[in-house]
Protein backbone atom coordinates (compact mmCIF):
# COMPACT_ATOMS: atom_id res chain seq x y z
CA UNK A 1 0.00 0.00 0.00
CA UNK A 2 1.18 3.22 -1.10
CA UNK A 3 2.10 5.80 1.63
CA UNK A 4 1.31 9.04 -0.88
CA UNK A 5 -1.02 10.81 -0.55
CA UNK A 6 -3.14 13.16 -2.87
CA UNK A 7 -2.88 17.12 -2.16
CA UNK A 8 -6.10 18.45 -3.33
CA UNK A 9 -4.83 22.31 -4.61
CA UNK A 10 -7.39 25.08 -4.10
CA UNK A 11 -6.92 26.67 -7.47
CA UNK A 12 -5.24 25.48 -10.46
CA UNK A 13 -1.83 23.48 -10.99
CA UNK A 14 0.21 23.29 -14.23
CA UNK A 15 0.57 19.82 -14.56
CA UNK A 16 -2.66 18.61 -13.42
CA UNK A 17 -6.18 18.52 -14.61
CA UNK A 18 -7.66 21.84 -14.98
CA UNK A 19 -10.45 23.07 -13.78
CA UNK A 20 -13.34 22.36 -14.77
CA UNK A 21 -15.68 25.01 -15.86
CA UNK A 22 -19.50 25.48 -17.63
CA UNK A 23 -20.02 28.88 -18.57
CA UNK A 24 -22.36 31.21 -20.57
CA UNK A 25 -21.01 32.65 -23.95
CA UNK A 26 -21.30 34.25 -27.04
CA UNK A 27 -21.26 31.32 -28.89
CA UNK A 28 -24.54 32.26 -30.31
CA UNK A 29 -24.39 36.04 -30.29
CA UNK A 30 -28.02 36.32 -31.11
CA UNK A 31 -29.52 34.36 -28.26
CA UNK A 32 -26.72 34.42 -26.08
CA UNK A 33 -27.95 30.25 -24.64
CA UNK A 34 -25.36 28.24 -25.59
CA UNK A 35 -22.39 27.81 -22.76
CA UNK A 36 -18.47 27.04 -23.33
CA UNK A 37 -17.35 24.17 -21.15
CA UNK A 38 -13.88 22.56 -20.52
CA UNK A 39 -15.16 18.76 -21.66
CA UNK A 40 -16.27 20.23 -25.04
CA UNK A 41 -12.87 21.16 -26.05
CA UNK A 42 -11.28 17.50 -25.01
CA UNK A 43 -9.24 16.11 -27.71
CA UNK A 44 -8.06 19.82 -28.96
CA UNK A 45 -5.80 22.22 -26.88
CA UNK A 46 -7.46 25.36 -25.57
CA UNK A 47 -5.97 28.67 -24.95
CA UNK A 48 -8.24 30.28 -22.14
CA UNK A 49 -7.70 33.52 -20.95
CA UNK A 50 -9.33 35.96 -19.05
CA UNK A 51 -9.18 40.08 -18.26
CA UNK A 52 -10.35 42.22 -15.50
CA UNK A 53 -13.31 43.55 -17.31
CA UNK A 54 -14.96 44.63 -20.75
CA UNK A 55 -15.12 48.28 -22.22
CA UNK A 56 -11.34 49.18 -20.44
CA UNK A 57 -8.04 49.92 -22.61
CA UNK A 58 -5.54 47.39 -22.79
CA UNK A 59 -8.22 44.04 -22.94
CA UNK A 60 -9.19 44.67 -26.58
CA UNK A 61 -6.31 44.92 -27.46
CA UNK A 62 -5.49 42.01 -26.68
CA UNK A 63 -8.80 40.11 -27.35
CA UNK A 64 -8.52 41.76 -30.97
CA UNK A 65 -4.95 40.68 -31.13
CA UNK A 66 -5.96 37.04 -30.78
CA UNK A 67 -8.80 37.00 -32.96
CA UNK A 68 -6.12 38.32 -35.83
CA UNK A 69 -4.19 35.54 -35.21
CA UNK A 70 -7.48 32.56 -34.58
CA UNK A 71 -5.80 31.15 -37.77
CA UNK A 72 -2.69 30.24 -36.58
CA UNK A 73 -4.11 28.62 -33.35
CA UNK A 74 -6.40 26.43 -35.22
CA UNK A 75 -3.68 25.69 -37.60
CA UNK A 76 -2.48 23.62 -35.08
CA UNK A 77 -5.38 22.02 -33.52
CA UNK A 78 -5.58 24.76 -30.74
CA UNK A 79 -9.01 26.92 -29.74
CA UNK A 80 -9.43 30.17 -27.93
CA UNK A 81 -12.12 30.89 -25.04
CA UNK A 82 -11.77 34.43 -23.57
CA UNK A 83 -13.39 35.45 -19.99
CA UNK A 84 -14.22 37.75 -18.00
CA UNK A 85 -16.42 38.41 -15.01
CA UNK A 86 -18.64 40.56 -16.89
CA UNK A 87 -22.42 39.48 -17.89
CA UNK A 88 -22.84 37.38 -21.57
CA UNK A 89 -24.84 40.64 -22.05
CA UNK A 90 -21.91 43.07 -21.45
CA UNK A 91 -19.90 41.28 -23.87
CA UNK A 92 -22.53 41.28 -26.43
CA UNK A 93 -22.78 44.77 -26.33
CA UNK A 94 -19.21 45.30 -26.30
CA UNK A 95 -19.32 42.99 -29.53
CA UNK A 96 -21.38 45.29 -31.46
CA UNK A 97 -20.04 48.08 -30.20
CA UNK A 98 -18.14 49.96 -33.15
CA UNK A 99 -14.32 49.97 -32.58
CA UNK A 100 -14.11 54.16 -32.36
CA UNK A 101 -15.96 53.90 -29.67
CA UNK A 102 -14.16 51.54 -27.25
CA UNK A 103 -16.03 48.34 -28.42
CA UNK A 104 -14.13 45.24 -30.46
CA UNK A 105 -16.22 44.39 -33.42
CA UNK A 106 -16.54 40.93 -34.71
CA UNK A 107 -14.55 38.24 -32.80
CA UNK A 108 -13.69 34.99 -33.85
CA UNK A 109 -14.04 32.55 -30.64
CA UNK A 110 -16.55 32.69 -27.70
CA UNK A 111 -16.09 34.95 -24.62
CA UNK A 112 -17.48 33.68 -21.62
CA UNK A 113 -19.01 35.29 -18.47
CA UNK A 114 -17.59 33.71 -15.36
CA UNK A 115 -20.48 36.25 -13.79
CA UNK A 116 -20.09 34.24 -10.38
CA UNK A 117 -16.35 34.53 -10.20
CA UNK A 118 -16.58 30.53 -10.05
CA UNK A 119 -13.98 29.72 -12.66
CA UNK A 120 -11.64 32.59 -12.07
CA UNK A 121 -11.27 31.75 -8.24
CA UNK A 122 -10.69 28.12 -9.47
CA UNK A 123 -7.92 29.14 -11.86
CA UNK A 124 -6.06 30.94 -9.00
CA UNK A 125 -6.74 34.43 -11.13
CA UNK A 126 -9.68 36.09 -8.73
CA UNK A 127 -8.47 39.63 -7.08
CA UNK A 128 -10.56 39.50 -4.17
CA UNK A 129 -10.44 42.64 -3.42
CA UNK A 130 -11.98 44.40 -7.09
CA UNK A 131 -13.91 41.14 -7.60
CA UNK A 132 -12.11 41.27 -11.08
CA UNK A 133 -10.11 38.85 -12.87
CA UNK A 134 -6.28 38.74 -13.22
CA UNK A 135 -4.89 39.11 -16.33
CA UNK A 136 -4.80 35.41 -16.83
CA UNK A 137 -3.59 32.65 -19.72
CA UNK A 138 -3.76 29.56 -19.49
CA UNK A 139 -2.95 26.46 -22.22
CA UNK A 140 -4.86 22.89 -21.68
CA UNK A 141 -3.80 19.87 -23.30
CA UNK A 142 -6.27 17.38 -25.29
CA UNK A 143 -6.37 15.59 -22.44
CA UNK A 144 -7.42 18.56 -20.08
CA UNK A 145 -4.25 18.93 -18.20
CA UNK A 146 -3.22 21.95 -17.31
CA UNK A 147 0.80 22.65 -19.09
CA UNK A 148 1.31 26.28 -19.33
CA UNK A 149 0.29 29.35 -16.87
CA UNK A 150 1.02 33.31 -16.97
CA UNK A 151 -0.69 35.65 -14.58
CA UNK A 152 -0.17 39.53 -15.33
CA UNK A 153 -0.92 42.27 -12.88
CA UNK A 154 -4.24 44.05 -14.38
CA UNK A 155 -2.51 46.64 -16.44
CA UNK A 156 0.05 44.67 -18.48
CA UNK A 157 -0.88 42.59 -21.57
CA UNK A 158 0.21 39.18 -22.72
CA UNK A 159 1.66 38.90 -26.07
CA UNK A 160 0.07 36.47 -28.62
CA UNK A 161 3.70 36.03 -30.32
CA UNK A 162 4.57 34.24 -26.98
CA UNK A 163 1.45 32.29 -26.69
CA UNK A 164 1.97 30.62 -30.02
CA UNK A 165 5.59 29.79 -29.57
CA UNK A 166 4.87 28.37 -26.20
CA UNK A 167 1.89 26.38 -27.37
CA UNK A 168 3.92 24.98 -30.44
CA UNK A 169 6.93 24.48 -27.60
CA UNK A 170 4.53 22.21 -25.68
CA UNK A 171 3.12 19.86 -29.10
CA UNK A 172 6.84 19.64 -29.89
CA UNK A 173 7.40 16.72 -27.06
CA UNK A 174 11.29 17.54 -26.71
CA UNK A 175 12.96 19.39 -24.55
CA UNK A 176 13.01 23.04 -25.64
CA UNK A 177 15.39 25.66 -24.15
CA UNK A 178 15.75 29.52 -23.97
CA UNK A 179 14.27 30.86 -26.73
CA UNK A 180 13.31 28.37 -28.95
CA UNK A 181 11.49 28.99 -31.56
CA UNK A 182 9.53 26.49 -34.07
CA UNK A 183 11.63 24.71 -36.22
CA UNK A 184 14.59 24.99 -33.93
CA UNK A 185 15.96 21.52 -32.52
CA UNK A 186 15.05 20.55 -29.11
CA UNK A 187 17.58 19.37 -26.72
CA UNK A 188 15.43 15.61 -26.91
Amino acid sequence: MSNQQTIAYPFAKVGLPAPDFKLPSTKNLATLEETVSLSEYRGKWLVLFFWPYDFTFVCPTEIVGFSDSYEQFKSLDCEIVGASVDSVYTHRAWIETPVDKNGIGAIRFPIASDFTKETARAYGILDDESGAAHRGLFIIDPEGILRYQVVTDMNVGRSVEETLRVLQALQSGGLCPVNWKPGDKTLG
